[in-house]
């Protein structure tokens, strides 16, 4: 199964992007950018693929030792950036952003030990993304108009393995489902 963990902002905070979202979507050119459904807003902490579902038990167990090895932490939405030249328009991080890079590594080093293939390690990066282009886009307008965005901030207790089931319809605009694998309190936390 197709498999990522992640952090999911809580409904407030979703309502809050959503909103800003709804003004980005009113900008001209915004029906040339591949917008993100509410259900697909989330911080990826570590993307494993297809992962043999042999391995998930062990990276799940895996996960929520790294889970309860890190402290709830706090975090908000605040402002925005581009990938790839607009192929990748997100929401960015505020607040303890290095407990959630810690997070991110120890998702990661979890799969390693899982016995998942990663590939090469990247610096994390943290971003929510909202909108995707197959080719290069300006969204310099995008990212201005994201600069002023911040949510409220929330605590970050738990970090959720997720799994991604790609569209398969063909139909335009149809987005991927997600579904939790597994809910893991970070320590302290429940």
């Amino acid at each position: 199964m197709r498999l990522f963990a992640a952090v999911l902002p809580p409904e407030a905070v979703v309502q809050e992007l959503a909103a800003q979202v709804d003004r980005l979507r009113k900008l001209p050119g915004a029906d040339g950018l591949r917008w993100t459904g509410r259900p697909g807003w989330h911080f990826t902490l570590a993307f494993y693929g297809e992962v043999d579902d042999d391995l998930v038990p062990d990276l799940s167990a895996r996960l929520e030792r790294a889970a309860h090895r890190t402290a709830p932490f706090r975090l908000a939405l605040r402002g925005g950036g581009q990938f790839g030249r607009g192929r990748a328009l997100w929401a960015g991080a505020e607040g303890d952003v290095a407990a959630l890079r810690l997070l991110a590594d120890r998702s990661e080093a979890a799969a390693r030990k899982a016995g998942v293939p990663m590939g090469e390690h990247r610096r994390y990066k943290a971003h929510l993304t909202v909108a995707r282009s197959r080719s290069a886009v300006d969204v310099r307008p995008y990212v201005t108009a994201l600069d002023a965005f911040m949510s409220r901030a929330w605590t970050v207790e738990e970090l959720v393995l997720v799994r991604s089931c790609l569209p398969r319809s063909g139909v335009a605009g149809e987005q991927p489902r997600y579904e939790a694998v597994a809910r893991r309190p970070l320590g302290g936390a429940g």
